[in-house]
């Protein structure tokens, strides 16, 4: 077994790295004891043998379950006995917490983290799609999912997050033109901050907002359990349908069309020929209602619970928020192309837009958990430190800790880690 950590000089924001010290290099070999494959991050569990014969327990992060499986990894690639050496960064609080950057197998097989182990596409006879329904509408109903993403370096240290086929092209760790170095990434200005986590989330927001909107996210912490997406929840119908590149489900009913996100399982049914009720409980997903232009779907959703439009960017939305989505079927292309315009008069001072495209899903559907197993740390203050800094303070969250965690979240902001990388 060897344990080895060496500091890397750094150059000159996925904010799922910013908890891990990529300016830092470690490796550990070990057994295996279990894979939790799971979203939005799977977990490799090890023992190691330390050189006088102890038995460390070790667990390295590694994407989450659903982007996995499309890169062709398996739970049988790591099976519980199996020995593996892991190379990548330490966590910046956590001990025996890793950053999976390489692993290699004693065989001498090797993958790293954004490997593509297997093409889907290459193995997955995928059925012809009919363009169109028998009344004549485009035929939308099917698995859908965004190109993956990926660092320029497969190991996952250094470069930018760009499509994997523009990753492909590029040489293992640049930035191409035009484009910035992942915030967190090694030799970043984030990644080499006093406090990475805290120069990542506070700071303004990214878009114009209302003195509302301003007062709605000014207390609003990106890296803790204010953040839906490190609850396990959906963020809002617009960003997780293409974030995690998930696999998606839309059926097609004359009456209606449900969409099945793969990211945190969200479920919204848009509503053909109808109006929108009176009284809209609020919720996640809203209340949709749609109508053909010609061979463009066009939804309207109201009804939302206030939320966040992107915990990223810091930009809040409130009850007042409306969405209209026109998605564009291209069936010589197997994609379907979404645009949007969120209006909420409230907290933004201008609309916000944007747009994504899915195509036909190289792996089905397949609902997949959210299991929290990282740490959170809390922002009070340590009596021993000086007035004005924090101190990370690690709560584990599951098992028998749940009561204790709930009784503090009552009493004191917990302060998360974000963890989507």
């Amino acid at each position: 077994m060897v344990i080895w950590l060496a500091a890397v000089s750094g150059a000159a924001a996925h904010h799922g790295i910013i908890n891990f010290d990529l300016n830092r290099e470690l490796q550990i070999t070990g057994t295996v004891t279990q894979l939790r494959l799971v979203n939005p991050h799977s977990w490799l569990h090890l023992d190691v043998t330390e050189p006088d014969g102890k038995v460390t327990k070790w667990r390295c992060e590694l994407r989450g379950a659903s982007v996995l499986r499309r890169s062709g990894w398996s739970a049988d690639m790591f099976a519980a006995g199996t020995k593996v050496t892991i190379t990548g960064a330490p966590d910046r609080f956590t001990p025996n917490t890793c950053y999976l950057g390489t692993a290699v197998f004693s065989d001498g097989r090797r993958v790293d983290r954004y490997g593509q182990l297997q093409a889907a596409s290459e193995t997955r006879a995928l059925p012809p799609r009919p363009a169109r329904r028998a009344d004549g509408r485009p035929n939308l109903a099917g698995d859908w999912a965004a190109e993956q993403r990926m660092l320029t370096d497969p190991r996952g240290i250094s470069g930018a997050f760009v499509p994997l086929s523009v990753a492909k092209k590029a040489e293992p760790g640049s930035v191409p033109e035009g484009m910035q170095a992942f915030p967190g990434a090694r030799g970043t200005a984030a990644s080499l901050a006093e406090n990475p986590v805290d120069t990542f989330w506070n700071r303004p927001s990214a878009f114009p907002l209302t003195d509302a909107g301003q007062q709605a996210i000014s207390k609003f912490d990106g890296g803790s359990t204010d953040n839906p997406r490190l609850r396990c929840e959906a963020t809002n119908i617009l960003f997780d349908w293409s974030f995690e590149a998930d696999v998606n489900r839309i059926t097609q009913e004359d009456d209606r069309i449900t969409l099945l996100y793969g990211s945190m399982n969200l479920e919204r049914t848009i509503h053909l020929a109808a109006e929108h009720p009176k009284d809209v409980a609020p919720t996640r997903a809203g209340h949709s209602i749609g109508r053909w232009e010609g061979d463009v779907l066009v939804v309207e959703t109201i009804g939302f619970a206030p939320g966040i439009l992107s915990a990223d960017a810091r930009i809040p939305h409130s009850n007042q928020l409306r969405v209209t989505e026109r998605f564009t079927l291209d069936a010589d292309k197997g994609s379907i192309t979404r645009t949007y315009v969120a209006e909420d008069p409230l907290y933004l001072q201008k609309p916000f837009t944007g747009g994504d495209t899915v195509q036909v899903a190289d792996v089905p559907y397949q609902r997949t958990d959210c299991d929290d197993q990282s740490y959170k740390t809390t922002k009070a203050e340590d009596a021993s430190t000086p007035a004005g800094t924090s101190t990370p303070r690690r709560l584990i969250w599951g098992g028998a800790f749940v009561a204790v965690v709930v009784a503090l979240l009552a009493v004191t902001r917990l302060r998360r880690r974000p963890g989507q990388a």
